[in-house]
């Protein structure tokens, strides 16, 4: 079920904390985060790249001409991917890309946090859940140690993806909740 915790960045008191969809989209619009619930697609779990884009194209084509997005692909990390650890330690730092990130998860979940206006927002994405961060938002991802999610990736520019770290403990002190 998707999660939302938002905590205090100074005193780490948590503020509020909500799994209701509606909620989570309104508190996160406050901070320019967009959030949406997607019917997920009849596929059979494990299915190719190929078939989850064809399935959600309807919905990803409306979704891009609202958007500077300009194509998409599909990621899938499992638990006994070879590189899980690599990728996991990669984007576990506060750090900020220079397009926004807009992920669409299919199956599995993820926590993105994102730092803004003095706030800590752990948007726990599940099954269906569509979130964009904002380019230049401080923010980090985790999947947990035993990672496992399939989701949409939708971007302009690919380098745009690069992490630049803000070199900030924050993402230790606000470990995403990935239960």
């Amino acid at each position: 079920m998707s999660r939302l915790t938002v905590w205090n960045a100074g005193d780490t008191s948590v503020e509020t904390t909500t799994e209701d969809a509606a909620d989570i989209a309104r508190i996160l619009a406050d901070i320019n985060v967009r959030f949406e619930r997607w019917d997920i697609a009849p596929l059979p779990p494990g299915a190719s790249a190929e078939d989850v884009l064809a399935a959600y194209r309807p919905r990803l084509d409306a979704f891009m001409d609202g958007t500077a997005a300009g194509s998409s692909d599909v990621i899938r990390l499992t638990p006994d991917h070879p590189m899980k650890d690599a990728l996991r330690q990669k984007f576990l730092d506060e750090h900020i890309h220079t397009e926004d990130e807009i992920r669409f998860f299919h199956e599995g979940s993820g926590n993105f946090v994102i730092h803004a206006n003095g706030r800590v927002y752990d948007a726990h994405c599940t099954a269906g859940d569509l979130i964009s961060v904002p380019a230049d938002y401080k923010h980090w991802f985790d999947a947990g140690e035993a990672p496992n999610f399939t989701a949409l990736r939708v971007f302009t520019d690919t380098s745009g993806w690069t992490p630049h770290y803000t070199g900030t403990d924050m993402a230790k002190r606000f470990p995403a909740d990935t239960q």
